[in-house]
């Protein structure tokens, strides 16, 4: 699957560059003890009309449990959510709590902008999804939800092929190439081993398993050019082995909705998604998908440097003027079992351990998978993914252009690996 537009296509408009320019420097939210009487905290996130009722219901069981504080909703979709915020906390007036996103939350705690979150107890996160909303070692987000990369698998498409799965724990990147084109030459009416793996996570994996990352800590690339043209040289064994589609293929089903995609509309065998997706792109196939581990380099899962992937992030504004209700009310949303009851998978699987055993007999079949698969994978997990850095988005959208190329056969991988390694240090100046 190539770059998601959601998550790689982020704006850049006067409203985020205000941000950049007028947001606070180190801002206190006032004293951390709670108030004496009642208290009004203001809630923005994206999401769907689902997302919006059953987020609803999470604010009326806080509040039955907290008289004293009231909560206020601020809600859209993904496409204006950003430019509103950036204009507001731009002009002081950031919502008290906010549902935030990784491309994000660097720029924002590095602005000052984000309340240090001390106060909301994390003992039952994996140490890694826990340090995922640490900027500078500061804890300014707490995970929403959690998901992994994973392939998914049409199991109609691979028995019509004839061509059977190498198993998941120890499949190798060239394994996979070498059955997904299996699929393509054994398959007709248009039907393709794999989609294109380009996108950022599978690059991030790529990269992790041999030893490098897209971004480091202190906010810089984490990959040189010959690491790079290592991964377009992988993009060009794809292309010739037509495991993957043509590249004209490739752009249009980028551009499409997620139903309307190759492994939604049956067209691809398998395919590289975020593991909460399996619910929707099942209902959208008609079929039960299967949910399967990326490759390695070694053919060892406990090395595939696979990572839990923050669905969202609660954060607070520094301004906020109540910072223990704040705080209050995100370890509500994080840790408290009914809450998970309600909230469910919608944000992704429960980082709370605890929440998301109490809630796996209340999951669909198909978040139950993910869930299972998630606590699979707990001991095969790599270091944390650093957040990314002002100018990621940038990057990423560089790295999935050229890979394009190669798949177009307009570039060598050395001339993609030397132009793309070009502009996205430019991204990040």
């Amino acid at each position: 699957m190539l770059f998601s537009a959601r998550k790689s296509t982020i704006p850049k408009t006067a409203a985020v560059l205000a941000v950049l320019a007028m947001a606070l420097t180190g801002c206190g939210g006032g004293s951390s003890s709670a108030s004496d009487g009642p208290v009004t905290l203001r809630f923005s996130w994206w999401g769907s009309d689902v997302r919006h009722k059953m987020t609803q219901q999470l604010i009326e069981a806080f509040e039955a449990e907290n008289p004293n504080i009231k909560i206020e909703g601020e809600y859209g979709d993904w496409s204006g959510y950003w430019d509103k915020l950036a204009t507001q906390v731009a002009s002081q007036d950031a919502p008290d709590v906010i549902q935030m996103d990784a491309a994000y939350l660097g720029e924002y705690a590095g602005r000052g902008a984000l309340l240090e979150l001390k106060d909301v107890d994390l003992a039952k996160f994996e140490p890694a999804v826990a340090d995922a909303g640490k900027v500078e070692g500061k804890q300014y987000a707490v995970t929403a939800g959690i998901n992994a990369q994973v392939v998914l698998a049409n199991p109609a498409l691979l028995s019509a092929s004839g061509v059977a799965l190498p198993d998941d724990s120890t499949w190798t990147w060239d394994e996979y190439n070498k059955t997904a084109a299996a699929i393509s030459a054994a398959s007709a009416n248009g039907v393709y081993g794999t989609g294109a793996v380009t996108g950022d996570a599978a690059t991030n994996l790529w990269l992790r398993q041999h030893g490098k990352t897209l971004f480091t800590d202190d906010g810089k690339l984490g990959f040189d050019e010959n690491d790079l043209k290592g991964w377009y040289e992988y993009q060009a064994d794809m292309r010739d082995s037509k495991a993957a589609p043509p590249a004209s293929v490739t752009t249009e089903d980028a551009t499409a909705s997620v139903d309307q995609q190759g492994l939604s509309t049956n067209r691809y065998a398998m395919a590289w998604y975020w593991s909460n997706q399996l619910a929707a792109l099942s209902k959208a196939s008609g079929q039960a998908l299967e949910i399967h581990r990326p490759p390695s380099t070694d053919g060892s899962a406990a090395s595939a440097e696979q990572y839990y992937k923050s669905s969202q992030f609660w954060s607070a504004s520094s301004r906020t003027k109540h910072p223990a209700e704040v705080q209050k009310f995100i370890d509500f949303l994080s840790n408290n079992v009914e809450a998970g009851k309600i909230a469910l998978a919608d944000r992704g699987i429960p980082a709370n351990s605890e929440v998301r055993s109490a809630i796996a007999d209340k999951l669909s079949p198909a978040d139950a998978a993910t869930a299972k698969f998630i606590d699979e994978i707990a001991d095969e997990l790599g270091d944390a993914v650093p957040v990314p850095p002002a100018g990621s988005s940038a990057v990423v959208e560089v790295i999935g252009r050229y890979a394009l190329e190669i798949h177009f056969d307009r570039m060598s991988p050395a001339e993609a690996a030397k132009k793309a390694m070009e502009e996205a240090k430019s991204a990040l100046l």
